[in-house]
């Protein structure tokens, strides 16, 4: 008797566990989306001044929500020559980096957004992409710009094409964006730098850090 209530206890006790593994296998398979692929990723209508070379296609798409990040500082200074100085009080608002995360078509985090220095250039300052999973990375610098208001909307920053100065695989190996050659920022919403708050001395280092989103396009040459 004692043995027949073992077995059956037993026997209940496994059926609970792989009534368990079953659920989990059904919970990932429902939730994890699936890889995307070239094929998948379609970049918008672009202008031409920011077109890829030719031989660079895209495989990875990320939509960015965060902030572009400014400081008021004299003007010109080492970053902004005169002829890019707003006016001639002598102070300006002056980009110092981005911050934001890059959201797949799942709405799961893909992509981390910010300034970092770059490695490969001696520790230079380079807006930085640092994949969420397998943490490998790419440094950018951007080699053209376009405010075509057949593109752009009033009132947001430009789109942008980047193009690749360095590149990390991650600890374990991990390597997505390490490939990468060019980025493209396009459908950029808002962004641009305050147009008040910097006109005096005392304005000197005010930060402001504005929303804005964009679709970040990755390439890469095929091997």
């Amino acid at each position: 008797m004692q043995n027949s209530y073992a077995e059956t206890h037993q026997t209940t006790y496994r059926l609970r566990i792989m009534t368990c593994v079953a659920a989990l296998a059904v919970a990932f398979t429902v939730s994890w989306p699936p890889p995307a692929h070239a094929d998948d990723v379609t970049p918008p209508d672009i202008p031409d001044d920011i077109q890829v070379p030719v031989g660079n296609e895209p495989f990875l798409e990320g939509h960015a929500v965060g902030t572009q990040n400014y400081i008021c500082l004299p003007c010109p200074n080492a970053t902004t020559a005169a002829a890019m100085c707003p006016d001639a009080s002598g102070f300006a608002w002056t980009f110092f980096g981005p911050q934001a995360t890059l959201f797949d078509d799942y709405d799961g985090q893909v992509i981390t957004h910010f300034l970092s220095p770059n490695p490969d250039e001696s520790g230079t300052p380079r807006v930085t992409w640092q994949h969420s999973q397998d943490t490998s990375t790419v440094w950018a610098v951007a080699s053209a710009s376009s405010t075509d208001p057949s593109f752009v909307e009033p009132g947001a920053i430009p789109w942008v094409l980047l193009r690749v100065v360095g590149a990390q695989d991650g600890p374990t190996g991990g390597d997505t964006l390490s490939e990468t050659t060019f980025i493209q920022r396009l459908n950029t919403s808002k962004g641009v730098a305050p147009s008040t708050g910097c006109t005096q001395s005392m304005d000197v280092g005010k930060r402001e850090l504005v929303s804005y989103t964009a679709d970040y396009f990755f390439y890469t040459q095929p091997k």
